[in-house]
Protein backbone atom coordinates (compact mmCIF):
# COMPACT_ATOMS: atom_id res chain seq x y z
CA UNK A 1 0.00 0.00 0.00
CA UNK A 2 2.50 2.31 1.05
CA UNK A 3 4.22 1.81 -2.56
CA UNK A 4 1.06 2.30 -4.63
CA UNK A 5 0.52 5.65 -2.56
CA UNK A 6 4.80 6.94 -3.73
CA UNK A 7 3.36 6.23 -7.09
CA UNK A 8 0.00 7.76 -6.90
CA UNK A 9 1.92 10.98 -5.29
CA UNK A 10 4.90 10.64 -7.81
CA UNK A 11 2.34 10.41 -10.56
CA UNK A 12 0.35 13.44 -9.42
CA UNK A 13 3.98 15.38 -8.42
CA UNK A 14 5.58 14.33 -12.15
CA UNK A 15 8.20 12.84 -10.28
CA UNK A 16 7.92 9.54 -11.63
CA UNK A 17 7.14 8.93 -15.29
CA UNK A 18 3.53 8.43 -16.73
CA UNK A 19 3.88 4.80 -18.91
CA UNK A 20 2.59 1.37 -18.43
CA UNK A 21 5.62 -0.42 -16.23
CA UNK A 22 3.80 1.73 -13.38
CA UNK A 23 1.41 -1.18 -13.11
CA UNK A 24 4.36 -2.98 -11.60
CA UNK A 25 3.93 -1.55 -8.19
CA UNK A 26 0.37 -3.73 -8.00
CA UNK A 27 0.94 -6.89 -10.24
CA UNK A 28 4.69 -7.50 -9.08
CA UNK A 29 4.75 -5.85 -5.98
CA UNK A 30 7.74 -3.81 -7.18
CA UNK A 31 8.88 -0.22 -4.85
CA UNK A 32 8.68 2.76 -6.85
CA UNK A 33 12.43 2.27 -7.52
CA UNK A 34 12.72 -0.93 -8.69
CA UNK A 35 10.43 0.16 -11.63
CA UNK A 36 12.19 2.84 -12.26
CA UNK A 37 15.23 1.06 -12.86
CA UNK A 38 13.27 -1.49 -15.13
CA UNK A 39 12.01 1.61 -16.80
CA UNK A 40 15.79 2.75 -17.52
CA UNK A 41 17.08 -0.62 -19.55
CA UNK A 42 13.62 0.01 -21.08
CA UNK A 43 14.59 2.77 -22.47
CA UNK A 44 18.00 1.77 -22.92
CA UNK A 45 16.23 -0.63 -25.16
CA UNK A 46 14.63 1.78 -27.61
CA UNK A 47 17.87 3.79 -27.71
CA UNK A 48 20.07 0.53 -28.29
CA UNK A 49 17.37 -0.22 -31.66
CA UNK A 50 15.86 -3.27 -30.01
CA UNK A 51 13.16 -4.69 -32.50
CA UNK A 52 10.16 -4.32 -30.41
CA UNK A 53 8.24 -0.86 -29.72
CA UNK A 54 8.45 0.73 -26.12
CA UNK A 55 4.54 -0.09 -25.69
CA UNK A 56 5.12 -3.51 -26.86
CA UNK A 57 7.54 -4.10 -24.64
CA UNK A 58 6.08 -2.49 -21.47
CA UNK A 59 2.86 -5.07 -21.69
CA UNK A 60 5.19 -7.70 -22.45
CA UNK A 61 7.28 -7.34 -19.26
CA UNK A 62 3.69 -6.52 -17.80
CA UNK A 63 2.54 -9.89 -18.52
CA UNK A 64 4.83 -11.67 -16.81
CA UNK A 65 5.03 -10.08 -13.32
CA UNK A 66 7.03 -13.05 -11.01
CA UNK A 67 9.90 -12.05 -14.48
CA UNK A 68 9.68 -8.65 -13.60
CA UNK A 69 10.32 -9.09 -9.53
CA UNK A 70 13.28 -11.58 -10.13
CA UNK A 71 14.80 -9.14 -12.66
CA UNK A 72 14.51 -5.94 -9.97
CA UNK A 73 15.36 -8.69 -6.96
CA UNK A 74 18.40 -9.79 -9.20
CA UNK A 75 19.98 -6.27 -9.53
CA UNK A 76 18.89 -5.43 -6.15
CA UNK A 77 21.01 -8.51 -4.81
CA UNK A 78 24.42 -7.37 -7.00
CA UNK A 79 24.27 -3.51 -6.44
CA UNK A 80 22.97 -3.19 -3.43
CA UNK A 81 25.32 -2.58 -0.43
CA UNK A 82 23.33 -2.70 2.50
CA UNK A 83 22.09 -6.31 1.27
CA UNK A 84 25.60 -8.30 2.01
CA UNK A 85 28.77 -8.01 3.59
CA UNK A 86 30.71 -10.50 1.81
CA UNK A 87 30.79 -11.05 -1.97
CA UNK A 88 30.59 -14.83 -1.55
CA UNK A 89 26.90 -14.72 -0.22
CA UNK A 90 25.83 -11.97 -2.62
CA UNK A 91 27.32 -14.23 -5.55
CA UNK A 92 25.19 -17.26 -4.29
CA UNK A 93 22.18 -15.25 -3.60
CA UNK A 94 22.35 -13.74 -7.25
CA UNK A 95 23.10 -17.27 -8.53
CA UNK A 96 19.92 -18.42 -7.09
CA UNK A 97 17.75 -15.85 -8.82
CA UNK A 98 19.10 -15.92 -11.78
CA UNK A 99 18.46 -19.57 -12.25
CA UNK A 100 14.74 -18.84 -10.99
CA UNK A 101 14.84 -16.52 -13.82
CA UNK A 102 15.86 -19.25 -16.41
CA UNK A 103 13.81 -21.27 -15.60
CA UNK A 104 10.77 -18.79 -16.23
CA UNK A 105 12.24 -17.40 -19.21
CA UNK A 106 12.32 -21.75 -20.64
CA UNK A 107 8.60 -21.57 -19.81
CA UNK A 108 7.35 -18.40 -21.46
CA UNK A 109 5.08 -19.76 -24.40
CA UNK A 110 6.01 -16.27 -26.47
CA UNK A 111 8.64 -15.83 -29.03
CA UNK A 112 8.55 -11.93 -28.61
CA UNK A 113 7.81 -12.18 -24.63
CA UNK A 114 10.70 -14.61 -24.31
CA UNK A 115 13.35 -12.07 -26.21
CA UNK A 116 12.54 -9.08 -24.10
CA UNK A 117 12.40 -10.41 -21.39
CA UNK A 118 15.89 -12.14 -21.89
CA UNK A 119 17.21 -8.14 -22.90
CA UNK A 120 16.22 -7.28 -19.49
CA UNK A 121 18.33 -10.06 -18.18
CA UNK A 122 21.04 -9.16 -20.43
CA UNK A 123 21.13 -5.99 -19.65
CA UNK A 124 21.29 -6.43 -15.61
CA UNK A 125 23.82 -8.80 -15.84
CA UNK A 126 26.01 -6.59 -18.18
CA UNK A 127 25.76 -3.95 -15.70
CA UNK A 128 28.76 -3.29 -13.44
CA UNK A 129 27.95 -0.47 -11.26
CA UNK A 130 25.24 1.89 -10.32
CA UNK A 131 23.80 4.90 -8.55
CA UNK A 132 20.47 3.72 -7.57
CA UNK A 133 20.99 3.15 -4.11
CA UNK A 134 22.19 6.44 -3.65
CA UNK A 135 20.25 9.58 -3.02
CA UNK A 136 19.49 11.28 -6.24
CA UNK A 137 16.25 11.94 -8.85
CA UNK A 138 18.57 10.12 -11.51
CA UNK A 139 18.82 6.70 -11.92
CA UNK A 140 22.11 5.85 -14.17
CA UNK A 141 24.25 2.37 -14.42
CA UNK A 142 27.49 1.85 -16.38
CA UNK A 143 27.25 -0.86 -18.75
CA UNK A 144 30.10 -3.39 -20.18
CA UNK A 145 28.82 -3.15 -24.05
CA UNK A 146 30.80 -6.24 -25.21
CA UNK A 147 28.46 -8.53 -22.41
CA UNK A 148 25.75 -7.08 -24.85
CA UNK A 149 25.14 -8.94 -28.01
CA UNK A 150 21.82 -6.91 -29.80
CA UNK A 151 23.82 -3.79 -29.57
CA UNK A 152 25.17 -2.38 -33.31
CA UNK A 153 28.87 -2.52 -33.65
CA UNK A 154 31.21 -0.53 -32.75
CA UNK A 155 30.70 -1.58 -28.96
CA UNK A 156 32.63 0.94 -27.02
CA UNK A 157 34.62 -0.35 -23.61
CA UNK A 158 31.90 1.40 -21.20
CA UNK A 159 28.79 3.17 -21.42
CA UNK A 160 26.98 5.09 -18.88
CA UNK A 161 23.07 5.58 -19.23
CA UNK A 162 21.06 7.77 -17.28
CA UNK A 163 17.31 8.12 -16.78
CA UNK A 164 15.03 10.18 -14.67
CA UNK A 165 11.97 12.47 -15.86
CA UNK A 166 13.72 15.05 -16.53
CA UNK A 167 16.75 13.90 -18.93
CA UNK A 168 18.13 10.97 -20.58
CA UNK A 169 21.80 10.43 -21.59
CA UNK A 170 24.57 8.16 -22.70
CA UNK A 171 28.46 8.39 -22.44
CA UNK A 172 30.38 6.38 -24.61
CA UNK A 173 33.41 5.21 -23.89
CA UNK A 174 36.54 3.79 -26.00
CA UNK A 175 38.64 2.65 -23.27
CA UNK A 176 39.89 3.68 -19.96
CA UNK A 177 42.18 6.85 -21.49
CA UNK A 178 39.53 8.54 -23.53
CA UNK A 179 38.24 11.76 -24.17
CA UNK A 180 35.46 13.26 -25.80
CA UNK A 181 32.93 15.97 -25.31
CA UNK A 182 29.08 15.83 -24.35
CA UNK A 183 26.32 17.25 -26.76
CA UNK A 184 23.12 18.39 -25.88
CA UNK A 185 21.27 16.73 -28.57
CA UNK A 186 17.82 17.40 -30.12
CA UNK A 187 17.02 13.11 -30.91
CA UNK A 188 15.13 12.00 -28.36
CA UNK A 189 14.28 8.79 -30.29
CA UNK A 190 17.69 7.97 -31.05
CA UNK A 191 19.99 10.07 -29.22
CA UNK A 192 22.48 7.13 -28.56
CA UNK A 193 22.54 6.50 -32.55
CA UNK A 194 24.30 10.21 -32.96
CA UNK A 195 26.49 9.24 -30.30
CA UNK A 196 27.61 6.49 -31.41
CA UNK A 197 28.52 7.86 -34.74
CA UNK A 198 30.05 10.48 -33.62
CA UNK A 199 32.59 8.58 -30.72
CA UNK A 200 33.55 6.23 -34.21
CA UNK A 201 34.53 9.48 -35.44
CA UNK A 202 36.40 10.37 -32.05
CA UNK A 203 37.97 7.25 -31.90
CA UNK A 204 39.63 7.69 -34.98
CA UNK A 205 40.96 11.35 -34.95
CA UNK A 206 42.04 10.51 -31.03
CA UNK A 207 44.22 7.66 -32.56
CA UNK A 208 46.94 10.99 -33.16
CA UNK A 209 46.65 12.15 -29.35
CA UNK A 210 45.34 9.93 -26.99
CA UNK A 211 44.64 5.93 -27.30
CA UNK A 212 40.58 6.15 -28.02
CA UNK A 213 37.83 8.62 -28.14
CA UNK A 214 34.67 9.20 -26.08
CA UNK A 215 31.44 11.12 -26.73
CA UNK A 216 28.31 11.72 -24.71
CA UNK A 217 24.84 13.00 -24.99
CA UNK A 218 21.60 14.11 -23.03
CA UNK A 219 17.92 15.14 -23.94
CA UNK A 220 16.08 17.86 -22.19
CA UNK A 221 13.04 15.72 -20.86
CA UNK A 222 9.57 17.40 -19.81
CA UNK A 223 10.53 20.67 -21.00
CA UNK A 224 8.29 23.64 -19.60
CA UNK A 225 10.60 26.60 -21.20
CA UNK A 226 8.94 29.09 -23.95
CA UNK A 227 10.13 28.05 -27.28
CA UNK A 228 11.18 31.51 -28.13
CA UNK A 229 12.96 32.71 -24.69
CA UNK A 230 16.70 31.53 -25.52
CA UNK A 231 17.16 32.21 -21.69
CA UNK A 232 14.63 29.72 -20.26
CA UNK A 233 16.04 27.04 -22.78
CA UNK A 234 19.42 27.67 -21.37
CA UNK A 235 18.03 27.43 -18.14
CA UNK A 236 16.53 24.23 -18.94
CA UNK A 237 19.39 22.97 -20.26
CA UNK A 238 21.72 24.05 -17.78
CA UNK A 239 19.94 22.09 -15.18
CA UNK A 240 19.70 19.11 -17.45
CA UNK A 241 23.37 19.45 -17.89
CA UNK A 242 24.31 19.25 -14.33
CA UNK A 243 21.77 16.38 -13.80
CA UNK A 244 23.49 14.45 -16.41
CA UNK A 245 27.03 14.97 -15.25
CA UNK A 246 26.57 14.29 -11.41
CA UNK A 247 25.24 11.07 -12.87
CA UNK A 248 28.38 10.43 -14.64
CA UNK A 249 30.39 11.40 -11.81
CA UNK A 250 27.96 9.23 -9.73
CA UNK A 251 30.08 6.12 -11.54
CA UNK A 252 33.46 7.04 -11.32
CA UNK A 253 36.50 6.56 -9.17
CA UNK A 254 38.56 9.09 -7.34
CA UNK A 255 42.32 9.31 -6.81
CA UNK A 256 44.00 10.65 -3.35
CA UNK A 257 46.77 10.35 -1.33
CA UNK A 258 45.63 6.67 -0.51
CA UNK A 259 45.26 6.15 -4.30
CA UNK A 260 42.22 4.82 -6.10
CA UNK A 261 38.76 5.02 -4.00
CA UNK A 262 35.63 3.21 -5.78
CA UNK A 263 32.30 5.81 -5.29
CA UNK A 264 30.43 5.22 -1.46
CA UNK A 265 27.44 3.37 -1.50
CA UNK A 266 28.47 1.52 -4.87
CA UNK A 267 28.84 -1.89 -5.83
CA UNK A 268 32.09 -2.31 -8.16
CA UNK A 269 32.13 -5.59 -10.63
CA UNK A 270 35.14 -3.99 -12.66
CA UNK A 271 38.57 -2.53 -12.34
CA UNK A 272 39.60 1.13 -10.73
CA UNK A 273 38.79 3.06 -13.65
CA UNK A 274 39.41 6.88 -12.53
CA UNK A 275 39.75 9.17 -15.59
CA UNK A 276 36.60 10.67 -16.77
CA UNK A 277 37.61 13.71 -19.04
CA UNK A 278 34.72 15.33 -20.69
CA UNK A 279 35.09 18.74 -23.77
CA UNK A 280 32.00 20.62 -24.71
CA UNK A 281 30.40 19.85 -28.03
CA UNK A 282 26.70 20.97 -29.96
CA UNK A 283 24.83 23.14 -27.39
CA UNK A 284 27.29 22.81 -24.81
CA UNK A 285 30.59 25.60 -25.67
CA UNK A 286 29.63 27.17 -22.27
CA UNK A 287 28.96 25.02 -19.69
CA UNK A 288 32.64 23.99 -19.24
CA UNK A 289 32.93 25.96 -15.66
CA UNK A 290 29.28 24.34 -14.81
CA UNK A 291 30.75 21.18 -15.18
CA UNK A 292 34.14 21.61 -13.83
CA UNK A 293 31.78 23.45 -10.22
CA UNK A 294 30.11 19.96 -9.96
CA UNK A 295 34.01 18.60 -10.51
CA UNK A 296 35.40 20.70 -7.78
CA UNK A 297 31.65 19.78 -5.83
CA UNK A 298 32.57 16.08 -5.68
CA UNK A 299 35.85 16.38 -5.05
CA UNK A 300 37.32 15.15 -8.24
CA UNK A 301 40.97 13.98 -8.71
CA UNK A 302 40.93 16.08 -11.73
CA UNK A 303 39.72 19.47 -10.55
CA UNK A 304 38.72 21.50 -13.30
CA UNK A 305 40.76 19.71 -15.98
CA UNK A 306 37.26 17.52 -15.69
CA UNK A 307 36.00 19.68 -18.81
CA UNK A 308 38.22 21.43 -21.14
CA UNK A 309 37.72 25.09 -22.33
CA UNK A 310 35.75 27.38 -19.74
CA UNK A 311 37.47 30.53 -17.91
CA UNK A 312 40.34 28.27 -16.83
CA UNK A 313 41.09 26.88 -20.12
CA UNK A 314 41.26 26.98 -23.66
CA UNK A 315 38.33 29.03 -25.39
CA UNK A 316 38.64 27.23 -28.97
CA UNK A 317 36.26 29.78 -30.67
CA UNK A 318 38.71 32.70 -29.92
CA UNK A 319 41.69 30.42 -30.99
CA UNK A 320 39.48 29.23 -33.74
CA UNK A 321 41.82 26.08 -33.26
CA UNK A 322 39.31 23.43 -34.66
CA UNK A 323 38.99 25.66 -37.90
CA UNK A 324 42.47 26.17 -38.19
CA UNK A 325 43.12 22.90 -38.12
CA UNK A 326 40.95 22.05 -41.08
CA UNK A 327 42.26 25.11 -42.86
CA UNK A 328 45.41 23.31 -43.06
CA UNK A 329 44.17 20.25 -45.28
CA UNK A 330 42.43 23.09 -47.75
CA UNK A 331 45.44 24.11 -47.72
CA UNK A 332 47.84 20.61 -48.58
CA UNK A 333 44.71 20.36 -51.07
CA UNK A 334 45.02 23.35 -52.93
CA UNK A 335 48.57 22.73 -53.42
CA UNK A 336 47.61 19.76 -55.01
CA UNK A 337 45.36 21.49 -57.66
CA UNK A 338 48.08 24.34 -58.39
CA UNK A 339 46.31 26.91 -56.11
CA UNK A 340 47.27 28.81 -52.75
CA UNK A 341 44.37 28.37 -50.20
CA UNK A 342 45.22 31.54 -48.54
CA UNK A 343 46.28 34.21 -51.67
CA UNK A 344 43.82 32.67 -54.48
CA UNK A 345 40.21 33.32 -54.70
CA UNK A 346 38.34 30.45 -54.10
CA UNK A 347 34.83 30.05 -55.06
CA UNK A 348 32.95 27.79 -51.57
CA UNK A 349 30.11 26.74 -50.61
CA UNK A 350 29.40 26.19 -46.63
CA UNK A 351 27.23 23.86 -44.50
CA UNK A 352 27.13 26.20 -41.42
CA UNK A 353 26.41 30.47 -40.46
CA UNK A 354 29.31 33.07 -39.16
CA UNK A 355 28.23 32.35 -35.20
CA UNK A 356 29.62 29.20 -35.48
CA UNK A 357 32.97 27.98 -34.28
CA UNK A 358 34.31 25.88 -36.95
CA UNK A 359 32.07 28.02 -39.96
CA UNK A 360 32.70 31.50 -38.46
CA UNK A 361 36.74 30.90 -38.18
CA UNK A 362 37.10 29.22 -41.23
CA UNK A 363 35.53 31.33 -43.57
CA UNK A 364 37.83 34.00 -42.22
CA UNK A 365 40.80 32.33 -42.69
CA UNK A 366 41.12 33.77 -46.09
CA UNK A 367 40.17 37.59 -47.28
CA UNK A 368 39.86 35.95 -51.05
CA UNK A 369 37.19 33.36 -50.62
CA UNK A 370 33.88 33.72 -52.74
CA UNK A 371 31.24 32.35 -50.85
CA UNK A 372 28.22 31.81 -53.65
CA UNK A 373 26.19 29.68 -51.36
CA UNK A 374 25.34 28.22 -47.80
CA UNK A 375 22.74 27.43 -45.61
CA UNK A 376 22.15 26.12 -42.09
CA UNK A 377 19.78 24.60 -40.17
CA UNK A 378 17.70 27.76 -40.34
CA UNK A 379 18.62 29.66 -43.54
CA UNK A 380 20.09 29.76 -47.25
CA UNK A 381 22.67 32.30 -48.32
CA UNK A 382 23.28 33.21 -52.02
CA UNK A 383 25.77 35.65 -53.38
CA UNK A 384 25.99 34.67 -56.82
CA UNK A 385 29.28 37.25 -57.70
CA UNK A 386 30.22 38.60 -54.26
CA UNK A 387 33.02 41.04 -54.03
CA UNK A 388 36.00 38.94 -51.75
CA UNK A 389 36.87 41.68 -49.63
CA UNK A 390 33.37 43.32 -49.06
CA UNK A 391 32.08 40.02 -48.03
CA UNK A 392 35.16 38.87 -46.04
CA UNK A 393 34.60 42.34 -44.18
CA UNK A 394 30.74 41.13 -43.47
CA UNK A 395 31.08 37.59 -43.01
CA UNK A 396 33.78 39.02 -39.87
CA UNK A 397 31.23 41.49 -38.58
CA UNK A 398 28.85 39.13 -38.14
CA UNK A 399 30.94 36.48 -36.66
CA UNK A 400 31.32 39.18 -33.99
CA UNK A 401 27.62 39.80 -33.61
CA UNK A 402 26.40 37.91 -30.90
CA UNK A 403 23.97 35.20 -31.61
CA UNK A 404 23.97 36.31 -35.39
CA UNK A 405 22.38 34.65 -38.66
CA UNK A 406 22.63 34.83 -42.15
CA UNK A 407 19.93 37.29 -41.77
CA UNK A 408 21.92 39.57 -40.17
CA UNK A 409 23.63 40.00 -43.66
CA UNK A 410 23.84 43.37 -45.48
CA UNK A 411 21.81 42.89 -48.40
CA UNK A 412 22.91 45.50 -50.21
CA UNK A 413 26.30 43.67 -50.29
CA UNK A 414 24.04 40.80 -51.66
CA UNK A 415 25.36 40.78 -55.33
CA UNK A 416 22.52 40.74 -57.66
CA UNK A 417 19.93 37.65 -57.91
CA UNK A 418 21.33 36.66 -54.30
CA UNK A 419 19.49 36.59 -51.21
CA UNK A 420 18.98 35.29 -47.72
CA UNK A 421 15.71 32.85 -47.72
CA UNK A 422 14.41 30.44 -44.99
CA UNK A 423 15.54 26.82 -45.05
CA UNK A 424 11.81 25.79 -44.82
CA UNK A 425 10.72 28.22 -48.20
CA UNK A 426 8.14 26.18 -50.75
CA UNK A 427 9.60 28.82 -53.37
CA UNK A 428 12.93 29.99 -53.82
CA UNK A 429 13.80 32.60 -56.98
CA UNK A 430 17.12 31.24 -58.08
CA UNK A 431 19.42 33.31 -60.13
CA UNK A 432 20.37 31.95 -63.96
CA UNK A 433 24.37 32.08 -63.09
CA UNK A 434 23.74 29.98 -60.19
CA UNK A 435 21.07 27.52 -61.83
CA UNK A 436 23.88 26.47 -64.32
CA UNK A 437 26.19 25.67 -61.57
CA UNK A 438 23.75 24.23 -59.19
CA UNK A 439 22.72 21.87 -62.90
CA UNK A 440 19.19 23.07 -61.91
CA UNK A 441 16.73 24.29 -65.12
CA UNK A 442 13.71 25.29 -62.85
CA UNK A 443 14.13 28.86 -62.11
CA UNK A 444 12.07 28.89 -58.65
CA UNK A 445 12.72 25.50 -56.28
CA UNK A 446 11.74 24.56 -52.72
CA UNK A 447 13.98 25.30 -49.88
CA UNK A 448 15.00 21.46 -49.63
CA UNK A 449 15.82 21.31 -53.30
CA UNK A 450 18.26 24.45 -52.96
CA UNK A 451 20.03 22.97 -50.37
CA UNK A 452 20.27 19.84 -52.06
CA UNK A 453 21.56 21.54 -55.49
CA UNK A 454 24.30 23.69 -53.40
CA UNK A 455 25.77 20.33 -52.08
CA UNK A 456 26.43 19.42 -55.67
CA UNK A 457 27.32 22.66 -56.99
CA UNK A 458 30.42 23.24 -58.91
CA UNK A 459 32.93 25.64 -56.86
CA UNK A 460 36.55 25.22 -55.91
CA UNK A 461 35.66 24.09 -51.90
CA UNK A 462 32.67 22.79 -50.14
CA UNK A 463 33.47 23.82 -46.41
CA UNK A 464 31.48 22.07 -43.70
CA UNK A 465 31.21 23.56 -40.69
CA UNK A 466 27.98 22.46 -39.21
CA UNK A 467 26.13 19.04 -38.27
CA UNK A 468 24.63 16.45 -40.06
CA UNK A 469 25.31 14.00 -42.76
CA UNK A 470 24.77 15.75 -46.37
CA UNK A 471 26.91 13.51 -48.83
CA UNK A 472 26.48 9.26 -48.98
CA UNK A 473 28.13 6.72 -51.25
CA UNK A 474 26.00 5.85 -54.42
CA UNK A 475 25.34 2.60 -53.02
CA UNK A 476 23.82 3.34 -49.86
CA UNK A 477 20.81 4.47 -48.49
CA UNK A 478 19.74 7.20 -46.30
CA UNK A 479 19.17 4.81 -43.24
CA UNK A 480 23.10 4.04 -43.55
CA UNK A 481 23.80 7.95 -43.11
CA UNK A 482 22.20 7.53 -39.48
CA UNK A 483 20.68 11.48 -40.04
CA UNK A 484 16.58 10.97 -40.89
CA UNK A 485 16.57 15.04 -40.44
CA UNK A 486 18.82 15.85 -43.64
CA UNK A 487 17.18 12.47 -45.78
CA UNK A 488 15.47 14.91 -48.23
CA UNK A 489 18.53 17.11 -48.91
CA UNK A 490 21.32 14.36 -48.93
CA UNK A 491 23.34 14.17 -52.70
CA UNK A 492 25.75 10.49 -53.63
CA UNK A 493 29.25 11.22 -53.65
CA UNK A 494 28.54 10.98 -57.59
CA UNK A 495 26.81 14.09 -57.46
CA UNK A 496 29.18 15.90 -55.23
CA UNK A 497 31.22 18.71 -57.71
CA UNK A 498 33.05 20.56 -55.18
CA UNK A 499 37.01 20.27 -56.16
CA UNK A 500 37.76 20.54 -52.21
CA UNK A 501 36.31 18.99 -49.01
CA UNK A 502 37.13 20.54 -46.03
CA UNK A 503 35.38 19.13 -43.34
CA UNK A 504 35.79 20.91 -40.23
CA UNK A 505 32.47 19.89 -38.90
CA UNK A 506 31.93 15.67 -38.30
CA UNK A 507 30.16 13.27 -40.21
CA UNK A 508 29.58 15.29 -43.12
CA UNK A 509 30.36 13.10 -45.62
CA UNK A 510 29.77 8.92 -44.17
CA UNK A 511 32.94 6.85 -45.00
CA UNK A 512 32.22 5.17 -48.25
CA UNK A 513 31.53 8.92 -49.77
CA UNK A 514 34.57 9.45 -48.87
CA UNK A 515 36.05 6.92 -50.82
CA UNK A 516 34.00 7.21 -53.67
CA UNK A 517 34.44 10.97 -53.75
CA UNK A 518 38.20 10.41 -53.42
CA UNK A 519 38.37 8.21 -56.44
CA UNK A 520 36.44 10.80 -58.41
CA UNK A 521 40.08 12.76 -57.79
CA UNK A 522 37.79 15.31 -55.32
CA UNK A 523 40.35 16.27 -52.41
CA UNK A 524 39.82 15.03 -49.40
CA UNK A 525 40.67 13.81 -45.66
CA UNK A 526 38.31 12.54 -43.14
CA UNK A 527 36.64 14.63 -40.88
CA UNK A 528 38.66 12.88 -38.25
CA UNK A 529 42.24 14.17 -39.73
CA UNK A 530 40.52 17.68 -40.37
CA UNK A 531 39.08 18.95 -37.06
CA UNK A 532 41.50 16.61 -34.87
CA UNK A 533 43.39 20.49 -34.20
CA UNK A 534 40.41 20.70 -31.33
CA UNK A 535 40.63 17.54 -30.00
CA UNK A 536 44.58 17.91 -29.68
CA UNK A 537 44.57 21.10 -28.25
CA UNK A 538 42.02 20.18 -25.01
CA UNK A 539 44.11 17.31 -24.75
CA UNK A 540 46.90 19.49 -24.50
CA UNK A 541 44.87 21.92 -21.90
CA UNK A 542 43.51 18.27 -19.62
CA UNK A 543 47.63 17.82 -19.60
CA UNK A 544 49.16 20.93 -18.47
CA UNK A 545 46.47 20.80 -15.34
CA UNK A 546 46.82 16.85 -14.31
CA UNK A 547 50.73 17.93 -14.70
CA UNK A 548 50.69 20.82 -12.43
CA UNK A 549 47.96 20.13 -10.01
CA UNK A 550 50.25 18.14 -7.38
CA UNK A 551 52.45 21.36 -7.14
CA UNK A 552 48.83 23.60 -6.97
CA UNK A 553 47.65 21.18 -4.15
CA UNK A 554 51.43 21.64 -2.35
CA UNK A 555 51.74 25.27 -2.27
CA UNK A 556 54.37 25.40 -4.84
CA UNK A 557 52.27 26.96 -7.47
CA UNK A 558 49.28 29.48 -6.77
CA UNK A 559 46.61 28.82 -8.26
CA UNK A 560 46.72 32.25 -10.23
CA UNK A 561 50.07 31.36 -11.53
CA UNK A 562 48.83 28.21 -13.04
CA UNK A 563 46.32 29.91 -14.70
CA UNK A 564 48.86 32.45 -16.23
CA UNK A 565 50.97 29.53 -17.15
CA UNK A 566 48.51 27.80 -18.67
CA UNK A 567 47.83 30.44 -20.95
CA UNK A 568 51.32 31.61 -21.61
CA UNK A 569 51.84 28.34 -23.39
CA UNK A 570 48.84 28.75 -25.78
CA UNK A 571 50.25 29.67 -28.80
CA UNK A 572 52.82 27.45 -28.48
CA UNK A 573 50.06 24.59 -27.96
CA UNK A 574 48.19 25.91 -30.96
CA UNK A 575 51.73 25.27 -33.26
Amino acid sequence: LREVQRAFVGLMRSTIEPDGLNELVLVAGLSVRQVCVLRLYHRYLRQAGFAFSPAYIERSIVRHPHIAADLAELFDIRFDPRRFSDDEARTLAADDVRSRLVTSLDEIPSLDDDRICRAFLVLVEATIRTNAFRSGEEIAVKLSPGLIPFLPQPRPMFEIFVCSPWVEGVHLRGGRIARGGLRWSNRPEDFRTEVLGLVTAQMVKNSVIVPVGAKGGFVVKRSTADPGDRDEIRAEGVDRYQRFIRSLLDLTDNVGADGTSPPPDTVVYDEPDPYLVVAADKGTATFSDIANSISEEYGFWLGDAFASGGSQGYDHKAMGITARGAWESVRRHASVLGKVADGDELTAVGIGDMSGDVFGNGMLLSPHLRIVAAFDHRHIFLDPDPDPDASWQERQRLFDLPRSSWADYSADLISEGGGVHPRSAKRIAVPASLRQRMGLEEEHVSGQALVHAILAMEVDLLWNGGIGTYVKASHETDTDAGDRANDAVRIDASQLRARIVGEGGNLGLTQAARVEAGLRGIRLNTDAIDNSAGVDLSDHEVNYKIALAPRVRSGQLAAADRHELLFAVADEACQ
